[in-house]
């Protein structure tokens, strides 16, 4: 009998992480006027909030690959600022 290999881990940085929490650490770390800045995005400037973010996000994939990208530079800046 052959055993099944064990799932390969995913060196993605954004396996696992839902568009709410990538979002919700978004905001955590820049807050919204920054985010806003970094992203000039409508949902992000005027009266944001995330339910509305993850609405637009949902619909746009552009957005969304925005968001994600942010995301990973977040987590470079935290990996950075907690070895300095």
């Amino acid at each position: 009998m052959i055993e099944p290999k064990p799932p390969a881990h995913s060196r993605d940085p954004h396996h696992g992480v839902t568009l709410e929490a990538m979002l919700t650490g978004l905001v955590d770390f820049f807050g919204w006027d920054e985010l806003g800045q970094q992203i000039n995005i409508r949902c992000f400037t005027h009266d944001p909030s995330i339910k509305s973010s993850l609405k637009f996000l949902r619909k746009t994939p552009w957005a969304r690959e925005k968001v994600e990208g942010l995301y990973g530079f977040m987590l470079r800046e935290q990996a950075r600022q907690s070895r300095g």
